[in-house]
């Protein structure tokens, strides 16, 4: 797929997408969103990490409400339509990817852009950042796996209060909050990002099982979670990585983890 509204490079390990419209603060459009899609999967196929930031000040400033894609006046309107074709195939590819994702939050994460802002397995967050749930004020609902993420990440007194009264968080009380795992100055946001995206993007096949662990046991029962961490064990157990890791511990040297 060629990109119009998204950028594409690999920095080493990395896969560096940054969403890129910034005339319209990457307002998420059908057309960004189905080249965002192409390039999560692509990511999976070429890196060991994948990086998703912006172009310009902000992440993303919501839907693209100029372009709709419903007739406004047709009282039958499905508002929700580009929910089930892209946006929500979006979020689950990011919760689904083997491959660590770190979002890198400059400026705004409005909208479904606050959704995809909390679906990165590690989110940086500038200072002046701000995530904004702006539904409330066009007569919608939360969308983009918003009402899920925020209440599972800080809890759902705090939520409810984003989702209900549009307040918006910034970087700093949302360190404070859990919804983010790193505050930098906002000039700093993409270089922070891609440090910890390097880091990840160095470690071991089972990063890929972690994230599998870790985002399943947002759903299951204790007895659910110990069958799954058996079996992620096993897994886990028959890498390269986790030969290299026992083999670098009885030579007391670093391991050089292959992603294999």
């Amino acid at each position: 797929m060629t990109y119009s509204k998204v950028l594409y490079e690999k920095v080493g390990d990395v896969a560096v997408i940054r969403m890129n419209d910034p005339g319209v603060l990457n307002a998420m459009s059908a057309t960004m969103g189905m080249e965002l899609l192409d390039a999560l999967r692509r990511a999976r196929t070429e890196a060991r990490a994948i990086l998703l930031g912006s172009v310009g000040r902000a992440f993303c400033s919501g839907a693209n409400l100029a372009e709709g894609g419903f007739d406004i006046e047709d009282p039958d309107r499905d508002a929700g339509a580009g929910l089930e074709k892209i946006f929500n195939p979006m979020i689950l590819e990011m919760r689904n990817s083997d491959v660590p994702i770190v979002t890198a939050v400059r400026g705004a994460a409005a909208g479904v852009g606050c959704g995809i802002a909390c679906a990165g397995d590690m989110v940086v967050a500038g200072e002046g950042a701000f995530f904004y749930q702006a539904f409330r004020n066009v007569g919608l609902t939360p969308d983009g796996g918003s009402t899920y993420l925020l209440s599972k990440a800080i809890g759902r007194v705090r939520a409810m209060e984003m989702m209900l009264m549009g307040t918006r968080v910034y970087g700093p009380k949302a360190l404070e909050w859990g919804l983010v795992n790193r505050v930098a100055p906002d000039d700093q946001v993409d270089d922070e990002a891609l440090k910890l995206a390097t880091e990840l993007a160095k470690g071991p096949r089972a990063l890929g099982l972690i994230k599998e662990s870790a985002w399943a046991a947002l759903d299951s029962s204790l007895e659910d979670q110990l069958a799954r961490e058996r079996d992620l064990q096993r897994d886990a157990g028959r890498t390269e990585d986790f030969y290299e890791g026992v083999k670098s511990f009885r030579e007391k040297r670093p391991p050089v983890f292959k992603g294999r």
